[in-house]
């Protein structure tokens, strides 16, 4: 098999960024759109989908494609700001046909892990050659790894039954949650449910979070219960809450019955508050430490990954218990403060508590207010005897105060008024 120096292997472009002629960043190349028309034919690269400002997907002819050298994808600059729809006749080469299984010349099967893709001497693009795993033969060791010419393989075209999803998720392993999240709701049912059963479930988890609550109940629907619980379990306790929320009373107290107590019971007081309230919106799983504590301690805590960056903007102060209901709550240090004084100074010498913070009664628009008004990204949120139940952040207060379904927007559609008009066009350069 001849080796072509133009050859270029999918997975090293997926993810790269996406540059018009003069240098700007225009998207991220999210997937490569072909026609696989038939045995005799060899699959055709029609375009690339791009990722574009506001996580909108559109797609780019390859004919506006100029290089994909070096991992550098340069384009003529010109892009149709429509949202990408897959026709019935194309196939999604990343999504669709990564872990597809095929049969090879000898009459074994293996399953596919890369796909390269050529230019003719027309300029056009052709799937060229398929990167191949062969199932292994005994103890469950992976079988050989093979580059086949396209025509060597049978089995690309059509759907398969049980598909699996190991390497596109390999694709897709750097991708930030909200990113997996709109590449989720990209894919057919059947496709999505093959990637999410193969998503571990911290993984899922952070993506649930970020999918519109019609897709969060869907998907949750066909987990099996035991593992539907442990996803739970995984997520933070307001989005769990609102999540169980939206299911029917008998099958959210099923879940719940299955998760471990101490997490069950921080979702159960969540639902117990008004959905657009401090205590709806709040986490119960803020950053405490007691004031005896130093701010090294403080800065090793918020340096934490998987605290998001809103609650590591501030400590919250109080005396034990730690957990939430805390014992009497003192104050809060901002991230800030952490910076400007010396590592051994005591947090509780520091603390602010110059404000009248939120009750869980108290209404979506007032802590709102609050955090405009004191220029703050969280809130604690205390009861009448000062205990910490929890945090508001901003992020929780944004997710209501912007419309219905937002998610699901074409978040640009609005600016460019062109969501109906498939010939709408942009040009990315002077």
């Amino acid at each position: 098999m001849s080796v072509s120096p133009g050859r270029v292997f999918l997975s090293r472009i997926v993810g790269q960024a996406v540059f018009d002629p003069a240098g700007d960043q225009v998207g991220k190349l999210r997937d490569v759109v072909v026609a696989v028309r038939s045995a005799t034919q060899r699959p055709r690269v029609l375009g690339i989908v791009v990722e574009v400002l506001g996580r909108r997907r559109v797609f780019l002819p390859i004919t506006r494609v100029t290089s994909v050298d070096s991992g550098q994808i340069i384009t003529t600059g010109v892009v149709n700001v429509r949202r990408f729809e897959q026709r019935r006749t194309e196939t999604l080469a990343i999504h669709e046909l990564l872990d597809r299984t095929v049969t090879l010349p000898d009459g074994t099967t293996g399953t596919v892990y890369d796909l390269a893709m050529e230019q003719d001497a027309r300029r056009d693009w052709y799937i060229s050659d398929i990167a191949v795993q062969a199932g292994g033969k005994r103890f469950g060791r992976r079988g050989q790894q093979q580059v086949l010419e396209w025509d060597e393989v049978k089995g690309l075209g059509g759907e398969e039954a049980g598909q699996g999803a190991t390497h596109l998720l390999a694709t897709m392993d750097e991708m930030r949650a909200v990113d997996l999240a709109n590449a989720l709701r990209d894919l057919n049912a059947k496709r999505r449910m093959e990637v999410v059963t193969e998503l571990d479930d911290e993984r899922l988890a952070d993506v649930l979070e970020e999918l519109p609550e019609k897709d969060q109940v869907e998907i949750l629907g066909v987990l099996d219960p035991d593992r539907a619980a442990d996803v739970l379990a995984e997520m933070n306790p307001d989005d769990a809450a609102d999540l169980l929320g939206e299911l029917s009373p008998q099958t959210a107290e099923q879940l719940l019955a299955l998760m471990e107590p101490e997490d069950a019971e921080d979702v159960r007081r969540l639902l117990t508050y008004e959905e657009r309230t401090a205590g709806g919106m709040m986490t119960t799983e803020p950053v405490v430490l007691p004031p005896d504590a130093t701010l090294a301690e403080a800065l090793a805590r918020v340096r934490e990954p998987e605290i998001i960056p809103a609650l590591a903007s501030m400590i919250y102060v109080c005396r034990p218990p730690s957990e939430t209901p805390t014992g009497r709550f003192l104050g809060v240090v901002h991230f800030q403060a952490l910076l400007r004084e010396p590592p051994s100074t005591l947090v509780g010498a520091i603390v602010d508590n110059d404000i009248d913070w939120p009750r869980p009664d108290a209404s979506l628009e007032h802590v709102a207010n609050l955090l405009a008004a004191y220029n703050m990204v969280a809130l604690p949120v205390v009861d009448e005897n000062s205990h910490l139940l929890g945090a508001v952040t901003i992020d929780d207060v944004l997710d209501h105060l912007l419309p219905e379904g937002w998610r699901e927007n074409d978040n640009e559609s609005a600016a460019d008024g062109s969501a109906g008009d498939a010939n709408t066009e942009v040009v990315t350069h002077g």
